[in-house]
């Protein structure tokens, strides 16, 4: 696999003296930095007054100073009503779309309330956006309480979006309900290019496939954002990322985003932009796109973001009426490091436990014996992604050799494996084909297992066994049990292991 850093030519951080401000004490020394405190009676009459001795003051240059931007700091210049911003920068940012679901929704409203008015209303009831996804399928009351209050909060505000679950026996008696925030907010026109999205969710990041900025809040800011419509944030410096070559058949975007992981490590981009270009990125579908900036949080990015193209506004058709302003970042924009990759030489990949920058070769852990399967999460369990492990499941003509969980992510995903035909299975549905694997029937669709959940969660682990999954996380007890381990892998790696009952490298299928 070929990559390389290449640094920036001037970076930021090598002009502190000019953009930061010193910490220390202005003032000449007998006028000290803070008051000291005196017994003695101060005097009213006035002796002298002094004025400091200040250095040559140098001609100022003509007209303004201004250098190129990124796509991030672009897009938080335009929210914030500023001309200029540069990393490092705190700024008032306007927010477009405010999400909040189930686990973290009542927090946020608890603080609204407490520091707004128990009888406040929300800065604009249609930029809300409530999805009620992690904690569903499950006889555990307090998580059933967690819908409650999104309901009552929603009729109390009158809240546009809010896609609610009553019947919690059959997803398909809720109209409204749709699932995973994170593909709902997608696929019900939520992610708009230039705009701001923030949700009270670390996958939040995901929606910077459309060429905006999507971050994960706290409840505490949530609470202050659905109150003023407004976020304090600080100008991320943003990593670029150059992808070209053609992308292997037997490759997606997990192991794409796998690979950047294992080679900046899990801390490597805390608190940047990860803007992601190059002509294998413009190849991916919007979906492709999705996983791609899924997983940026798992780098400790701030945000993800690719640059918007005719894929974009394509898969946007139909799903939004609002207008848009796309961005692009600037010809002198400064990046604080670029990487490239030819992913033409990419092999399958997996993130073995417990850590997904603890990157390896997928056919380097074929001796590794697995106990079962997971295929969903906001990472792995959209339309394309279920389309990905039908393939590999086609090609073989075997049964899997391990328990098989499907979680479709939404309830358009949950139809399309039963309605949509797989490419070359002579009208076959994914259902169909995974049916015919052996695999479990498709789950109702939901955050599923990836959070761990209650323990009466479809597919939770609650034993210590080995899993592969298309999930974003692989941490001690992430699919519920502490001792359970987790290998991160693609759609198309996880059905071959599937098929095999051992970390399986798909091109053995495919």
């Amino acid at each position: 696999m070929s990559s390389s850093a290449v640094g920036p030519t001037s970076s930021f951080l090598a002009d502190k003296k000019i953009l930061g401000f010193s910490a220390s004490c202005a003032q000449p020394s007998s006028f000290p930095c803070s008051p000291q405190l005196s017994t003695k009676r101060a005097s009213n009459k006035i002796v002298s007054v002094m004025t400091p001795q200040q250095s040559e003051r140098k001609p100022s240059a003509t007209g303004a100073l201004k250098t190129g931007m990124t796509m991030t700091e672009k897009i938080l210049a335009i929210a914030s009503e500023k001309s200029q911003l540069v990393p490092g920068e705190n700024a008032w940012v306007n927010v477009d779309i405010l999400m909040t679901h189930d686990v973290c929704g009542p927090g946020s409203i608890g603080i609204f309330k407490k520091e707004f008015g128990q009888n406040a209303k929300v800065w604009d009831r249609e930029k809300v956006v409530i999805i009620p996804d992690h904690y569903i399928f499950t006889t555990d009351e307090r998580a059933n309480r967690n819908v409650d209050i999104l309901r009552d909060f929603c009729n109390e505000q009158n809240i546009k979006y809010f896609y609610d679950i009553k019947d919690l026996g059959n997803f398909k008696a809720n109209p409204d309900y749709k699932g995973v925030c994170h593909v709902a907010l997608a696929q019900e026109g939520h992610c708009r290019p230039g705009e701001v999205l923030l949700g009270t969710d670390s996958h939040t990041c995901t929606a910077g496939a459309f060429g905006q900025f999507a971050t994960g809040i706290g409840n505490t800011d949530a609470g202050f954002v659905l109150g003023t419509g407004k976020l304090l944030l600080k100008v991320p410096p943003t990593l670029r990322f150059v992808m070209d070559g053609e992308m292997p058949d037997y490759l997606l975007a997990k192991d794409l985003i796998l690979q950047i992981i294992g080679e900046i490590s899990v801390a490597g981009a805390t608190y940047k932009a990860m803007e992601f270009v190059g002509s294998t990125v413009e190849s991916l579908t919007m979906e492709e796109r999705m996983t791609l900036c899924n997983m940026v949080v798992e780098a400790g990015g701030k945000n993800g973001v690719v640059p918007a193209d005719s894929t974009t506004y394509k898969y946007l058709e139909g799903k939004t009426s609002l207008p848009f302003e796309p961005v692009f970042s600037d010809g002198g924009a400064r990046f604080l490091k670029e990487y490239r990759f030819d992913i033409s030489k990419l092999e399958p990949l997996v993130a073995k436990p417990h850590s997904p920058d603890n990157r390896a070769l997928a056919r380097e852990c074929k001796d590794v014996k697995i106990d079962r399967v997971y295929i969903g999460s906001c990472t792995g369990g959209k339309t394309e992604d279920f389309m990905a492990a039908a393939k590999v499941f086609l090609a073989s003509g075997k049964k899997v050799k391990v328990p098989t969980f499907l979680v479709p992510a939404t309830q358009k995903v949950w139809m399309d494996v039963y309605s949509l035909p797989v490419p070359g299975s002579g009208g076959k549905t994914c259902s169909q084909i995974f049916e015919e694997a052996g695999c479990d029937i498709p789950a109702s669709p939901s955050c599923g297992a990836c959070l761990g959940g209650p323990r009466d969660t479809y597919a939770r682990m609650n034993e210590a066994q080995v899993c592969v999954s298309t999930t974003n996380r692989n941490f001690p007890g992430r699919m519920g049990h502490k001792e359970g381990q987790i290998y991160l892998a693609s759609p198309y790696t996880a059905a071959a292991s599937a098929l095999t009952g051992f970390v399986t490298d798909p091109r053995e299928f495919i």
